[in-house]
């Protein structure tokens, strides 16, 4: 891609600075839009202006104007995915990195950087890694994992339920994934304040990101020495001894991608989908009404404002032709996620319910497909499922217009979440909850592997007696019963 091509004619100065405010303050070199700095703080209104202008595949400026594309629409979002034969995701292959144009010290560079991770390999050592990634999570007991989830969500709301209110940000979406993942990984005494911050504060790519990288390789380091010596029923443990035969560096490097992305996107998604519920009365009476079941609400929520809004990168392996752009060896492309949700010839109502239709980009596709996403929807189905069973008149504590988000060229971040709510007491974190919600039916979190069977999350109220059934076989209760003891 050559910004000179576009470059502006008619110019005396082509190196002046609009004055702030001015419609050409995000204009870098050559004319292109800049995602980033001034005049780029609404990336979606960003990507909309490029979409008019240049079509489904756009050329834009990163950080220090590196020129890239990024791609718009869903059609050729998901033909880049799925042709590794053009595109792959090896940043050794960007020619702005190979000509050093990309600078060690790049505000992007931690994710730009190539590491010998699944997420960055190809061929015959991605398919070993990415194996060994996927078979450790086949091993995940998805039954007893939304029973963590539900006694998880119960300890939190535990802390703050009596008070009447609190911040579904940083007491809830920012806590349960990653009680979750350190169940999984099989560290739960490593679930505390500091880790949690440390996830938070690592992708920033700052100073104390450094630091917050070092205590979370320290604790995953250590944990694969453990695991190495004494291997317990964990995705560790199943990782470690996979037949692909991960070193100790390439499992405990694994596990940090993995918890990192894990938290992340999720911490997101249970804010985001929280957030509609509060906000929106329409969603909120989709749920109470029965007409919407909590997985739906997440799936919809996945569409309208998915957790990582775009990804670095996609880099091409020849020429090719894209949406209409002419893409040279070596150019760099930005899989456009959100963008590519409100594509135009997918979604020509953005605000038409997507129930049922799971083909929006959230967890990518092709080779490189979140391996983790049925997790990442439980910890979502379930959470916020049993926080509204606990709260159900929780209603935001401000003025929707007052909530602020962090955005970076990934993801946006809702910064807090205050709700308020009638004081509630303290419950046992063991017990079968008290009641359910009315959208509760059967579960349909499961999507690209088959998993064991789930049931209804949670039996409800006590209610009469069961219609009679056949002599010899349980009543609903008593399966449902069974079901959450793990018989």
């Amino acid at each position: 891609m050559t910004p000179e091509s576009l470059s502006p004619t008619g110019t005396d100065d082509p190196t002046a600075v609009p004055p702030p405010g001015c419609p050409a303050h995000g204009i870098g070199v050559g004319g292109l839009r800049r995602l980033y700095g001034p005049g780029a703080e609404d990336l979606e209104s960003v990507y909309e202006e490029l979409r008019a202008e240049h079509g489904t595949v756009a050329p834009a400026l990163l950080h220090d104007d590196v020129p890239i594309w990024v791609v718009l629409g869903h059609s050729e979002n998901m033909h880049m995915l799925r042709t590794p034969s053009h595109y792959s995701r090896d940043t050794r292959l960007w020619a702005p990195m190979q000509d050093g144009t990309v600078k060690p010290n790049h505000p992007l560079m931690p994710h730009l950087a190539w590491q010998p991770l699944c997420s960055h390999a190809e061929g015959d050592e991605h398919l070993r890694l990415r194996g060994a990634v996927t078979g450790a999570i086949s091993t995940i007991d998805h039954r007893g994992i939304r029973r963590h989830i539900n006694r998880a969500t119960q300890h939190l709301v535990n802390k703050f339920c009596e008070q009447g209110r609190a911040d579904l940000v940083s007491q809830f979406a920012e806590r349960l994934p990653m009680m979750v993942m350190c169940e999984i990984f099989g560290m739960p005494d490593e679930y505390n304040d500091r880790i949690v911050e440390a996830a938070r504060d690592l992708p920033k790519g700052t100073e104390t990101a450094i630091a917050s990288n070092a205590y979370i390789m320290d604790v995953l380091t250590r944990l694969t020495a453990r695991r190495r010596a004494a291997p317990e029923d964990d995705f560790t443990s199943h990782l470690i001894n996979h037949p692909a035969r991960l070193t100790d560096e390439e499992v405990s490097q694994h596990l940090r991608l993995i918890l990192i992305v894990a938290y992340e996107s999720t911490a997101n998604l249970l804010a985001n989908v929280l957030r509609v519920v509060l906000t929106d009365p329409r969603f909120r009476a989709q749920l109470n009404g029965g007409q919407m079941t909590v997985p739906q609400a997440v799936e919809q929520s996945m569409w309208d404002e998915p957790p990582f809004s775009a990804i670095l990168g996609y880099f091409a392996k020849q020429d090719a032709e894209l949406g209409g752009q002419r893409i040279r060896r070596g150019d760099g492309l930005i899989l456009g996620i959100a963008p590519g949700n409100v594509d135009p010839r997918v979604r020509p109502d953005t605000k038409a319910n997507m129930q049922g239709n799971r083909s929006h980009l959230a967890f990518s596709g092709g080779p490189h497909e979140c391996p983790g996403q049925d997790i990442g929807r439980a910890i979502a189905d379930v959470g916020v499922d049993a926080l509204l069973t606990r709260l159900p008149d929780a209603e935001l504590a401000c003025e929707e217009h007052e909530l602020q988000w962090t955005e970076t060229i990934s993801n946006r971040h809702l910064v807090d979440l205050p709700v308020k709510f009638a004081p509630k007491p303290q419950q046992d974190v063991m017990a079968l909850p008290a009641h359910r919600m009315p959208s509760q039916r059967s579960n349909d979190w499961q999507v690209s592997t088959p998993l064991r069977q789930a049931a209804a999350p949670e039996p409800s109220v006590p209610t009469p007696a069961p219609m009679p059934e056949p002599v010899g076989r349980p009543g609903v209760f008593q399966r449902l019963l069974r079901w959450w003891r793990g018989e």
